[in-house]
């Protein structure tokens, strides 16, 4: 049978050593670092001089707050689409294959009530 192994130690080293990824603390280490990290290039923007070609990338973070718009944006407009473009979960049932009955001759029944 196909039992699935739960012990860490069988693992190959490469799944002991990610396996750090699967506990909760360490998950949101990871979310606090990034939001460290996203916060430390936000403030870098403004310690620098821009040789820029348009007037708006002068602004100090920028690019951060588009593209965290942009991103919310792209998320806001997929949960609109969603609504036109959502079918019922049976919309495509009458022409599935597995809506067709199986041919009778071809079903090799057993009878077991001997």
């Amino acid at each position: 049978m196909n039992k699935q192994n739960d012990n860490p130690e069988t693992f190959p080293r490469l799944g002991q050593i990610l396996l750090w990824v699967d506990k909760k603390k360490n998950v949101d280490r990871i979310v606090y670092a990034l939001y460290a990290i996203c916060a430390l290039l936000f403030v870098a923007d403004f310690l620098y001089h821009k040789h820029t070609e348009i007037k708006v990338e002068e602004i100090p973070g920028f690019y951060a707050l588009y593209g965290f718009f942009m991103c919310a944006a792209l998320v806001i407009c997929a949960k609109g689409l969603r609504l036109l473009l959502k079918r019922p979960e049976d919309y495509y049932a009458p022409y599935d294959t597995q809506s067709e009955e199986y041919p009778e001759d071809q079903l090799e029944r057993i009878d077991h009530d001997a």
